[in-house]
């Protein structure tokens, strides 16, 4: 039997409740812990009768990793993890859809940044490659707050590689977020139209050239003062909320 994953904070196991209750094998709650968000988590879990049971907050830390668990955890069958095929076949379903591709973002935390906000815009995945790049880990599900139920997370072996064959077989536009002399202002590049996919890179690095040579356009986020970066989570937010503003719009 593959190794259970835990599920821990409100929001994410509230989401895992809501979208894939089939997964969760347990629910574990702090002893004596009684409020009402407790009770909404219960209350969804009741009908697929799932087993309940208290513990203490030491156990709670022991099965989450970390002690920011928010009193619950839910004991969960892994989910099968997606890679290029499935990529291929969200495209072949939805050739105009909107994707995140991450070039090595290793913060488990701006990668559950990111996978929140891909999911509050509208995003049809996250892509990230398989090696020297964060994982879907329970701390980054937490920061994810329900996002990770809602988008593909997609691990590929050569990011590269995908990006070309997501341009060459299903006419996606990769747009890459960096500063050179041939970057347009983000508002200035169309996302409408096509399936679209912006890339973003490690906040130390940026895109790696290899990465950068895939992209059908660089675009950049303006910005006042003496600024010359922002954090990753942050940028990514800017960025889909303008290719979401476009998309929306026409």
């Amino acid at each position: 039997m593959a190794k259970l994953e835990y599920f821990y904070g409100v929001h994410s196991v509230e989401s895992l409740l809501e979208l894939e209750p089939e997964r969760v094998l347990n629910l574990f709650t702090l002893k004596g812990r009684d409020d009402q968000r407790l009770k909404n988590i219960l209350a969804l879990a009741e009908p697929f009768g799932i087993s309940v049971q208290q513990a203490s907050r030491d156990k709670l830390e022991k099965m989450a990793g970390q002690p920011f668990h928010q009193g619950v955890v839910a004991a969960v069958r892994p989910h099968p993890t997606l890679n290029e095929q499935d990529l291929d076949a969200l495209l072949k379903n939805n050739p105009k859809a909107l994707l995140l591709a991450l070039d090595q973002v290793t913060d488990p935390h701006n990668l559950g940044a990111c996978i929140r906000t891909a999911a509050a815009m509208g995003a049809e995945a996250v892509i990230v490659p398989r090696d020297r790049s964060a994982s879907l880990t329970p701390t980054a599900r937490k920061i994810a707050a329900g996002g990770a139920e809602k988008v593909k997370f997609i691990q590929v072996t050569n990011l590269a590689r995908t990006l070309g064959n997501i341009k060459d077989e299903f006419n996606v536009q990769v747009v890459g977020t960096m500063l050179d002399e041939k970057a347009l202002p983000i508002h200035e590049f169309d996302f409408t139209g096509t399936g679209v996919c912006v890339v973003m890179g490690a906040e130390d690095t940026g895109l790696r050239p290899i990465t950068q040579s895939q992209c059908d356009q660089t675009v950049y986020i303006p910005m006042a003062g003496n600024l010359q970066s922002l954090n990753v989570s942050v940028a990514t937010g800017m960025a889909l909320y303008e290719a979401c503003r476009q998309r929306n719009g026409k």
